[in-house]
């Protein structure tokens, strides 16, 4: 019993499954290290420094196209499809994308990007454009005049976003700047008043003005490490629940997970941090897999603050697109950020040299024991009978978090034996805070755009729209999207004295115009079917959409920030399969102009009827800081859930086989074996 029982039959069942068969490198897998070295040395060979001013600013793999990867997974004993690496640099001013063919070691095709925006910021560039004010005078004069010491000073990159402006050339961020004295929580200590202008490609102050002085916030109870912290202490909570160490059935192959009635491959990618790929479950009653997901990571996250004053409007980010959440991935801590059953895992990516960067312990992937119910009943009513059923839900988690500047964003895939996917996404570390001259909330007469949290200290009024792609394939490539509205009746005739009831209305969109919506402003329930399979009584099969943690934006739709975020104009949208519609908010975010947007894909209004067709979904927040968030913030989740809906006969869970089973499930354990 030193090994779970649950879904026992399932596992056994596992052993045989096509991707056990998989020996070699998986189409889908992220670049290695050596891989991502081959690449360095293919470019560089093409564009030898120091003849050519180099960059790398992503390098992730170029899927190959999904109708060849589908023929190989037929055949996953055939020919592997060509693998090859993206590659998008700098090179002398201008920004390539370059793709790679690792397997014939030769560029494929170099093209120029000439059109608005840059690519993600480097981490390496932002380090040396921070450091570039420590040794700039009227900076260090600035800094003197406050009466403080430039030591204990710490500046952070924002980008500068559009704002109406002619298309700029050059390629440019803003500083900020901290006081971290007595505190490790710097982000709370802004020194206000300082605007510094870093052109990133000649990595030297363009712009530099300093107009007035702000009291800075005091350091006093702002640090955060429990080493610093001083009685009286609590709440105390009992620590982590101890499971039993290993896998706990947990079976990884290479970059391909099996769990329970679960199977799918995990990837790292230095925009957007986890991919899961493959994704399909076990039918008993079929006897094999069947598919539920082909591809889905996070798209972009939009993150507007709502201070419009010069210091602040500019500060409307785009995390996924401008800074990249695998490239700002953050190791996990064992026992802190993941269970003791929990299996960690490593990526790489590429620098801005090109040479691979190790991310220890990037992902984690655990078995949740939440003391979550799966399903119970308790029949009292057979006389002189009671039944008590149920059984404790088990799943699967994998997770990442990102850190970007002051927010870490925690991403988890929660897998269900039921057949549920939860995506869920965290928000926790520091609030962006502004420096103010008030220290009480009746001493302010202007507009603050935030609240007051403490002495001198202002949280900031700011979203988050984090935006998902889920290429779904129920049950097979060619998918519809049905909105089932639900809507009031009158009951009519003799035979009721009822004056009421709802129905519903199905409607199956047949263009991307019908898809879009924004969701909870009536009753509906929205599903992905294919209309090509039925189950027994006659039903299509599919999943439907189970909505949380809905926001609508509120910016003018034509003010520059909302033109730029478009896709959070809509909670869903739905879009035929198109390889190179990856990102919300298009390939190249950094001073964009909203021209590659979701919103401007969908103007061709494309068909999406029994087609094969991705879900873009839209979750957020608005984030209406409070003194609780200070000087840290405990986690704010949001999720939402893709749920079977006639996929199965009946309920899969029906005959789990609980961790614990019944003594006589036990005793006579061979007639069920």
């Amino acid at each position: 019993m030193a090994r779970s029982l649950m879904f026992f039959i399932l596992f056994s069942i596992f052993a045989i499954s096509p991707i056990s068969c998989y020996t070699q490198q998986h189409p889908l897998d992220p670049l290695t290290a050596n891989e991502l070295t081959l690449v360095q040395a293919i470019v560089k060979k093409s564009y030898p420094p120091p003849k050519h001013n180099l960059a790398f600013h992503y390098v992730g793999l170029d899927e190959p196209d999904k109708p060849i990867l589908l023929s190989w997974l037929s055949k996953p004993t055939s020919k592997l499809p060509p693998r090859r690496a993206l590659a998008i640099t700098r090179i002398d001013r201008q920004t390539h994308e370059i793709i790679v063919d690792l397997g014939t070691k030769s560029i494929v095709s170099d093209e120029v990007y000439k059109g608005i925006g840059y690519p993600t910021l480097t981490p390496d560039e932002q380090t040396v454009a921070i450091q570039l004010p420590m040794s700039y005078g009227p900076f260090i004069k600035s800094i003197q005049n406050r009466g403080l010491n430039v030591s204990h000073v710490v500046c952070s990159c924002f980008t500068v976003g559009w704002f109406g402006e002619e298309r700029k050339i050059e390629r440019v961020v803003k500083l900020q700047c901290f006081y971290n004295e007595n505190t490790v929580n710097l982000y709370v200590r802004p020194i206000e008043g300082i605007k510094i202008v870093v052109d990133l490609d000649e990595m030297k102050i363009v712009d530099y003005v300093d107009s007035h002085k702000v009291p800075i916030p005091k350091a006093e109870g702002t640090d955060y490490r429990f080493s610093e912290q001083k009685p009286p202490f609590g709440p105390r909570t009992n620590g982590a629940v101890i499971l039993s160490k290993g896998k706990n059935g947990l079976d990884i192959d290479g970059h391909v997970i099996r769990w329970v009635n679960w199977q799918f491959h995990l990837a790292f990618d230095a925009r957007v941090g986890p991919v899961i790929s493959l994704a399909s479950i076990y039918d008993t009653e079929k006897h094999k897999h069947r598919t539920v997901l082909y591809r889905g990571h996070i798209s972009e996250l939009f993150v507007p603050y709502q201070d419009p004053t010069d210091e602040y409007y500019f500060k409307t980010f785009f995390d996924c697109g401008e800074f990249g959440f695998g490239q700002s991935a953050a190791s996990l801590i064992p026992l802190a950020d993941c269970p003791n059953n929990a299996v960690f895992l490593d990526g790489y990516y590429a620098g801005q040299d090109g040479t691979p960067v190790k991310v220890p312990n990037v992902f984690c992937v655990f078995e949740r024991h939440a003391g979550d119910i799966m399903w119970r009943h308790t029949e009292l009513g057979i006389p002189g009978k009671v039944v008590n059923e149920a059984r404790p839900e088990v799943t699967l988690v994998v997770r990442m978090v990102a850190t970007i500047g002051n927010y870490d964003h925690i991403l988890d895939w929660e897998f269900k034996p039921s057949g549920s996917i939860k995506v869920q996404a965290g928000l926790s570390g520091i609030l962006e805070v502004k420096a103010s001259e008030h220290t009480r909330v009746d001493e302010i007469k202007e507009e603050i755009y935030g609240t007051s949290i403490t002495d001198n200290t202002i949280g900031l009024y700011h979203d988050h729209f984090l935006t998902y792609r889920l290429d779904l394939d129920i049950d097979g490539v060619d998918n519809s999207f049905v909105k089932k509205r639900l809507a009031t009746k009158v009951a009519t005739g003799k035979d009721t004295p009822r004056k009421s009831y709802w129905t519903v209305y199905s409607e199956t969109a047949k263009t991307e115009s019908e898809a879009k919506l924004q969701i909870g402003l009536k009753p509906s329930e929205l599903a992905f079917e294919n209309p090509n399979k039925k189950t027994k009584a006659g039903n299509n099969v599919g999943y439907r959409l189970i909505p949380g943690a809905l926001i609508h934006p509120m910016l003018l739709d034509d003010d520059y920030p909302q033109i730029r975020g478009a896709f959070s104009n809509y909670n869903v949208w739905v879009t035929p399969y198109n390889k190179s519609e990856k990102w919300a908010g298009g390939r190249y975010l950094d001073q964009s102009q909203g021209q590659d947007t979701i919103a401007v894909w969908t103007q061709r209004n494309r068909e999406i009827e029994n087609k094969d067709i991705v879900l873009w979904y839209v979750m957020g927040f608005h984030h209406l800081p409070c003194q609780e968030d200070f000087p840290l913030m405990a986690t704010l989740s949001g999720a939402f859930e893709i749920r079977p809906a006639n996929f199965f006969e009946s309920n899969p869970v029906l005959k789990v086989i609980n961790s614990r089973p019944p003594m006589h499930l036990l005793n006579n354990s061979s007639s069920h074996h």
